[in-house]
């Protein structure tokens, strides 16, 4: 060990840590994307900085390495005494954490001959991966000598040894986060490699078409469709997707929707809108075709003059709820589904679906991207009633089965993606900031994505939903813009702004 490590290990110790301190780090500890980088490697600086920062944020002020010298204390204590509670049945004397930590790592497999942390269980995928087994934990000498200088202080009454080995676990912290493991049909189990801050939460189905060995985690699916720029193309083939939204109250959606999917690679974006609406919107952007058709007497058939060309339909920004609009566009996508057109549906388009849930039931080729309240007001409507609050990854799930598995994005803090078959979850960071606009720049852009994972086949998404993909695309671009935009302008952002920063992130993400 170098002398600076032993230097850093040395300024951690006897700094104790309370109660509410311990059970933050633990938390935070549960999550998926935190947890797989840490029992993947127990020196991944990035991930440790990570934590460090979100124990900042919550008040409490420690260094990545005190936050890692501590957590593999936990893990020790936590293996000790699950000896002894076989033994003598006082694991939770022996250690404080331990329901806590039980919750975390209870659902590892236990020993065996073919694999020495034990076997996977059958037909379940478990995301975050296997941790190391005990005698892992001290494989490595420098880890043995970090065990021997590791701090013991814990609790605000003094050290481990006298507290958290001999104090009966109140049950007080205990966390929500369970896995929900989901049955993989006719394949095997595997684990799908996680990047930092690219969440997979809970378990995750999938239907395999290729060896396990062979499967690349969902980010770089999504890179898998994205078609290369060459000379050889000609205009359109990258995508021609059309808006239907737009009247004279709300111009702005429309827009930004239009623009950021011309931002994020589509060759043609198209805003159908009613007549007041065109002009304005014309203003924002000679790039944009748009055509005030919306509330033309004969719309529907002025619209689906133009499906043929489309390869994506967005409906419902700035789209209003005049019920001759809301005809038009239930209209449209009847057409759409006739013609097997992807339709990404948000704003005002999931009112329409929360009054009529059978004009999109059971059409697996729309993706509808919910906030917190449409997605109430449609789980609402679709299953009779409230959403359960406890349970948002179940609510999701639950309303994309009753919808016909349909692919649903629930807008929120973390974005979940469920196709009704899994929940996948994306935690990409974004920012605090809720400026209005920011659901349009998702729905554009989810609209680009949908068409390029659909076009790309099976095989470059290994045998995957490609709207999920798509999804999870749009999500992560959405919030690497949010984030970028936000780390400039910080209060002051709008969503002008994130549209700025389309080119550096998909780059950034995708590209690079």
């Amino acid at each position: 060990m170098s002398v600076c490590m032993r230097r850093l290990i040395t300024s951690t110790r006897g700094f104790l840590w309370s109660d509410m301190e311990t059970r933050a780090l633990l938390d935070i500890w549960g999550e998926a994307d935190v947890q797989s980088a840490l029992d993947g490697n127990f020196r991944n600086s990035h991930v440790y900085r990570d934590v460090a920062g979100r124990l900042s944020e919550l008040g409490f002020e420690r260094t990545p390495e005190q936050c890692r010298i501590r957590i593999k204390g936990l893990k020790r204590q936590y293996y000790q005494a699950r000896e002894g509670f076989k033994k003598n049945g006082h694991a939770r004397k022996i250690c404080r954490y331990y329901d806590e930590m039980d919750r975390i790592l209870s659902t590892r497999p236990a020993p065996s001959a073919e694999h020495p942390c034990g076997p996977e269980p059958p037909g379940v995928l478990l995301l975050r991966p296997e941790p190391p087994c005990r005698e892992e934990l001290r494989a490595d000498p420098e880890d043995e000598m970090d065990d021997e200088e590791e701090p013991t202080g814990s609790g605000e009454g003094g050290p481990e040894s006298s507290q958290d080995n001999c104090t009966e676990d109140s049950g007080e912290g205990s966390s929500c986060y369970t896995e929900l493991p989901i049955k993989v049909e006719d394949g095997p189990s595997f684990a799908i490699p996680l990047p930092p801050n690219e969440v997979l939460e809970r378990s995750f189905s999938l239907r395999p078409t290729r060896p396990a060995k062979d499967m690349e985690n969902i980010f770089q699916l999504v890179r898998n469709v994205i078609p290369p720029l060459t000379s050889k193309k000609h205009k359109g083939q990258d995508g021609k997707i059309g808006i239907v939204g737009g009247c004279q109250e709300y111009t702005g959606a429309p827009y930004f929707a239009a623009i950021s999917a011309l931002k994020v690679g589509a060759d043609l974006s198209q805003v159908f809108c009613t007549k007041d609406a065109a002009t304005v919107i014309k203003s924002y952007s000679p790039e944009l075709i748009v055509h005030p058709v919306l509330d033309h007497p004969n719309a529907l058939h002025e619209i689906e003059k133009w499906l043929p060309r489309l390869h994506a339909l967005v409906i419902g920004p700035g789209l209003g709820r005049s019920d001759s609009i809301l005809d038009t566009a239930k209209g449209v996508i009847e057409k759409a589904k006739a013609k097997g057109i992807p339709v990404v549906i948000d704003a005002d388009g999931l009112w329409l679906i929360a009054q009529q849930p059978s004009v999109i039931q059971g059409y697996q080729r729309a993706v509808l991207t919910p906030n917190f309240m449409e997605f109430s007001r449609l789980y609402e409507a679709v299953l009779t009633e409230p959403v359960d609050s406890s349970d948002h990854h179940g609510s999701v799930l639950k309303l994309s089965q009753a919808m016909g598995n349909i692919t649903i994005v629930q807008k929120g803090e973390w974005d979940l993606i469920s196709d009704g078959d899994k929940v996948l979850v994306c935690n990409h960071e974004g920012s605090s900031r809720r400026c209005g606009g920011q659901g349009d720049l998702l729905a554009g852009s989810l609209g680009v994505f949908v068409h390029w994972a659909f076009l790309a086949g099976p095989e470059k998404i290994n045998g995957q939903n490609p709207f999920v993909v798509a999804a999870f695309g749009a999500c992560s671009l959405t919030r690497q813009c949010n984030h970028q935009a936000f780390q400039k302008y910080g209060r002051s952002m709008t969503t002008t702004d994130m549209i700025a920063e389309v080119g550096t992130s998909f780059n950034k993400l995708f590209e690079t």
